[in-house]
């Protein structure tokens, strides 16, 4: 893995969220983006190196409804960076680690990603990033 490349947060409202993470970063998000397979609306914020990533539910049959229903807005998932997320994906398994997915997905941001069950990382949801080239 080569650095982290977003945290992930879930709230439920991006009209209410985006202009709080605003103030609170001292600048304005870089791109709104709706993965539909997902059933998501993201907010993506860069402060240096380091980028945000609002997560709001754009139906009651995505992950992220789930997740608000049973803990409430707050951090939902660490992304991290990887050169090449089907080596990663076959180092983690080898590892015993549980994926979500057997092959990578079209996520937010221009990425290729797979996320790793929580129960495999003491409770914290694990996201692969791939950049697609």
């Amino acid at each position: 893995m080569d650095k982290i490349e977003h945290i992930g947060i879930a709230v439920r409202s991006l009209k209410d969220a985006g202009p709080l993470y605003e103030t609170l970063l001292g600048c304005k998000s870089y791109k709104t983006e709706e993965v539909a397979s997902e059933h998501v609306i993201t907010e993506f914020f860069k402060v240096g190196e380091n980028k945000i990533e609002l997560l709001e539910a754009s139906s009651s049959e995505s992950a992220i409804a789930g997740f608000i229903e049973k803990r409430g807005e707050g951090i939902h998932h660490i992304a991290f960076a990887v050169e090449n997320i089907h080596e990663e994906m076959a180092r983690l398994k080898e590892a015993g680690f549980k994926l979500l997915h057997d092959v990578p997905k079209k996520g937010a941001d221009n990425k290729l990603v797979c996320f790793v069950h929580p129960k495999s990382a003491h409770g914290v949801l694990i996201e692969l990033c791939q950049e697609i080239k």
